[in-house]
């Protein structure tokens, strides 16, 4: 499919700009789809400017072709952001100019002019407050897909999914429900067999400690072995409930392909132990592709040229596997 993605600058003061340019100047090392960035062509100078790119930056309109992506310089479709300096400090400043960046991204994916979208990091705090917990969520109802969001931290050897995600502890609870369990590891199952021709083989954890020795008021025998029992009628490889703290040592003996944790730490903390910057942020349940590098804005380390590029590589190298505009 001769389609183009496009990259969301993100958070206008964070390494996004960093990692863009970086990725940017090695392309031609690795195999990708024709791209183009969604951001302010004046803050992109200013920034390159700063960190010293010796990278050509060209505007292009709602007009281009895919020939226009394919010269040597940056193509960047323009979104009006006012800043004098090259990085401030993170702010709710800039709101309203991130959101123009995925509204115009949704606008390209109606108009079938891109396959899908990659964001660069946000600032969560400052962006959504107390409105959404975090761009998955805000995607999905914006899609009319509210409650059909999946978490996807994949890695071609191991992906994790989180059941709940950006909520407090205390909260994590009561928002287990068996027919969330069933149908984010549906979602997943329908996404394996569709991208990589899989059956996907998974492991769901227990939410308590030493899950198999509660009594029968748990979670564990309430919801989630329920959950189970009905995946395995779909046919679909299910194991567990899986204690939490022996899931991922028995990996390479059970060759599990995704696991499925009731909380956000759960599983991203053993995951970025083991795999680093070599993953990337998938939102399943929408009627696109987004992505997203699998780290935040790291505001310690902005103007030190030091941000590893890697997990937005690896975002967009992983549009190669979409041969299809929706999933």
């Amino acid at each position: 499919m001769n389609k183009s993605i496009a990259i969301i600058a993100g958070e206008p003061n964070s390494i996004s700009s960093e990692i863009i340019f970086k990725s940017w100047q090695i392309r031609k090392q690795y195999v990708h789809k024709p791209l183009f960035i969604i951001g302010s062509v004046l803050l992109l100078n200013l920034q390159k400017k700063k960190l010293n790119y010796k990278i050509k930056i060209r505007k292009i309109d709602n007009n281009f072709k895919i020939n226009d992506l394919k010269s040597n310089e940056l193509p960047v479709y323009d979104i009006e952001y006012k800043q004098k300096k090259p990085f401030e400090k993170i702010s709710s400043k800039s709101n309203k100019y991130i959101l123009k960046c995925f509204n115009q991204a949704i606008k390209f994916i109606e108009s079938e002019k891109i396959l899908g979208f990659i964001n660069c990091p946000i600032s969560k705090e400052f962006l959504f407050k107390k409105k959404h917990q975090g761009i998955t969520e805000f995607l999905s109802k914006k899609s009319g897909k509210s409650g059909n969001e999946v978490m996807l931290i994949y890695n071609e050897k191991l992906s994790v999914s989180p059941i709940t995600t950006h909520i407090p502890l205390n909260e994590v609870s009561s928002k287990i429900k068996k027919s969330n369990i069933i149908n984010k590891v549906k979602i997943i199952n329908s996404f394996y067999r569709k991208i990589f021709n899989k059956k996907p083989n998974f492991a769901i954890l227990g939410l308590n400690p030493h899950n198999f020795s509660l009594p029968k008021k748990s979670e564990e025998k309430k919801i989630i072995h329920k959950a189970i029992k009905n995946l395995k009628k779909f046919k679909i490889k299910v194991s567990g409930p899986v204690p939490t703290d022996s899931s991922f040592m028995i990996l390479n003996k059970h060759k599990f392909d995704v696991i499925i944790g009731m909380y956000h730490d759960q599983v991203l903390t053993p995951f970025k132990a083991l795999y680093n910057f070599n993953a990337i942020n998938i939102t399943l349940g929408l009627p696109y592709i987004r992505i997203s590098p699998d780290h935040g804005v790291a505001e310690n380390i902005i103007g030190k040229k030091i941000a590893s590029p890697k997990s937005l590589i690896e975002s967009i190298k992983f549009f190669n596997y979409l041969n299809i505009s929706r999933i």
